[in-house]
């Protein structure tokens, strides 16, 4: 039932009380119209009691110690839901630590809403000096697809609205929706507010491709010797698992699938080339993008990583038409959604559909096979202490023999390994740093995923990576959520044995040797182990993710077995110039 605040009259007993409610409860009322269940944020001035009274009201209200890990996790919710997270935080310092967590959503095609007290416009435009003083609004709209202000609470229900379907619409993004401080407490009539509430019809409508797109898309696919697909995280948001898998093996077409988007079919199917990505990349001669982009992660469409300029033709299917030819000539665009244009190209394949030849499916077979033999007897050691090879070798079963549960990883050997070492069965199972590729998501996905899926939750930090985030494992605690965190402890940045040339200090990428992150767990209440072997462990998480509590696991890695940025040490510039020490 809708809450209304009521206000005592001295009017004479025959007349009624006014029935009122305030801006406070019409912001609550508009999000459960929508379906919104979860807030994620920080309380503090001008939002405490907007967060307390959403509890009331029978929101689920997680807070944080720090808004970018809020903001976080309600960018991976929206991804995992495709409803869009609710980030809510304080004013200025708190906003700006949301804003990076709405930019990262918004280049990930997360739909998340950052909902922000802010001062009042009076005096913000006059600059007079008002606590936490700033015009969020300006500041927000170059890294978001959307913002937008409400000053009458009248309007609220229209703002909520906007804010919604900006955010799911077309291609997905972070929206801000900045509410000033004198807007919760303003009152109007209850029924005027109950008529001002917006219901979201259709967020995110199906929009079909053309019919001569999906033509000439078979067309090319039809001319190909070598076609491949790519699967983005496009692919795993649009929960068209079905057809994908279906247009996969009814083409007979080999994929290769972006992080995100392991899973999606599993990547030991006879079809994956994952585990030959290079070689499927450098020789394919027709390549179809199903929601992933030809951004850096795919080396723009060009250079060795595919072969000779202008050898590979690619076919694009995104919902953006400007994505198209942003890197590369796209020959076959194909716009809409991923779902309806996926659909398209199967019913257009029909009966008589060739697969592609079974040289080239052999040709990626074979490669795939002798990488996966080169690469198992690192993953089979047990020395202490561990490579990363060994540690993942280790998790690689675990998630195997748990494939329910969700992986969240990130660091730089520890993600840019574990990529290519864990396989993925199930979809949307594999979050990680996506296409900005920063560090510190990981706890804010891991809370996310444990509250908004119920499963739980395999995290996999670097020591660096973790740092970012580390202080929500009380959070984690605090809800008591099924997470099992493994920081891979090497003492640093990459390797933890470089040193400062002068000796004056530790070096830039040295952190305090042997230090025991899983006291850090214990210290709120969690469960801590401290292991030195892949078999050690194994036994860990399995034990960690048995009990389902909070859990952290203090994995000791060889110092000197990281490499710089792992494969992408190339965009770390070197110096030309030696100067002596």
């Amino acid at each position: 039932m809708t809450a209304l605040a009521k206000i005592v009259h001295t009017a004479p007993e025959i007349d009624a009380e006014p029935d009122l409610t305030d801006g406070f409860h019409l912001v609550i009322d508009a999000l459960k119209l929508n379906g919104i269940e979860t807030i994620y944020g920080v309380p503090g001035i001008p939002i405490t009691d907007l967060g307390r009274m959403a509890q009331a009201e029978g929101l689920r209200v997680i807070s944080f110690r720090h808004e970018q890990h809020a903001g976080n996790a309600a960018a991976i919710a929206g991804f995992l839901t495709k409803k869009p997270g609710i980030c809510l935080t304080v004013s200025a310092p708190g906003f700006l630590n949301g804003l990076t967590a709405l930019a990262n959503a918004t280049t990930n095609c997360f739909p998340m809403i950052l909902i922000s007290g802010s001062s009042e416009r009076e005096i913000v435009d006059l600059q007079q000096g008002d606590y936490e003083e700033m015009d969020q609004l300006a500041i927000a709209k170059p890294l978001c697809k959307a913002a937008f202000r409400v000053l009458h609470a009248a309007d609220i229900g229209i703002g909520v609205a906007r804010a919604i379907r900006a955010a799911c619409s077309g291609r997905p993004g972070g929206v801000y929706l900045d509410l000033p401080a004198k807007l919760f407490a303003q009152v109007m009539d209850a029924e005027a507010g109950r008529n001002s509430l917006v219901k979201v019809i259709d967020p995110a409508p199906a929009q079909r491709p053309a019919p001569d797109a999906i033509k000439r898309a078979l067309d090319v696919l039809r001319s190909a010797r070598r076609p491949l697909i790519v699967l983005g995280k496009g692919a795993a948001y649009a929960q068209a698992d079905d057809a994908i898998r279906a247009l996969v093996e009814t083409s007979g077409i080999p994929y290769v699938p972006m992080s995100m988007a392991k899973g999606l079919l599993p990547d030991t199917h006879p079809l994956s080339a994952g585990a030959a990505r290079s070689t499927a990349l450098k020789d394919s001669d027709v390549v179809l993008l199903i929601g992933a982009r030809l951004n850096w992660l795919l080396s723009h469409g060009k250079g060795k990583t595919w072969g000779e300029p202008g050898s590979t033709k690619f076919i694009q299917i995104d919902i953006e038409p400007r994505e198209m030819d942003s890197n590369v000539e796209i020959v076959a665009p194909v716009v809409g959604d991923i779902g309806s244009c996926v659909q398209a190209l199967l019913d257009g394949m029909g009966q008589g559909w060739q697969q592609p030849p079974s040289d080239w499916i052999d040709t990626l077979k074979a490669k795939r096979e002798a990488n996966i033999a080169k690469m198992a007897p690192k993953l089979m050691s047990n020395a202490s202490p561990m490579t990363f090879h060994a540690a993942l070798g280790a998790l690689r079963t675990i998630v195997k023999e748990r494939p329910d549960a969700i992986l969240v990883n990130e660091g730089a050997n520890t993600l840019d390994l574990a990529r290519g070492i864990i396989d993925m069965y199930q979809p949307r199972k594999r979050l990680d740093v996506g296409t900005w590729g920063i560090m510190g998501i990981g706890m804010g996905f891991a809370v996310a995923a444990a509250v908004e899926t119920g499963k739980p939750v395999l995290c996999v930090e670097g020591d660096s990576a973790f740092g970012f985030s580390g202080m929500e494992v009380e959070t984690i605690c605090r809800y008591g959520l099924p997470v099992c965190i493994v920081v891979f402890n090497n003492n640093g940045i990459y390797r933890g044995t470089d040193a400062d040339p002068t000796g004056r200090d530790p070096a830039t990428t040295v952190f305090v040797k042997d230090s025991r992150y899983d006291k850090m767990m214990e210290a709120f209440g969690g469960d801590g182990y401290h292991v030195t072997t892949p078999d050690e462990l194994t036994r860990a998480v399995n034990a960690a993710m048995d009990s389902g509590r909070p859990a952290l696991i203090n994995a000791v890695i060889d110092p000197a077995a990281g490499s710089e940025s792992g494969n992408i040490g190339s965009l770390n510039p070197q110096s030309g110039i030696k100067r002596k020490v």
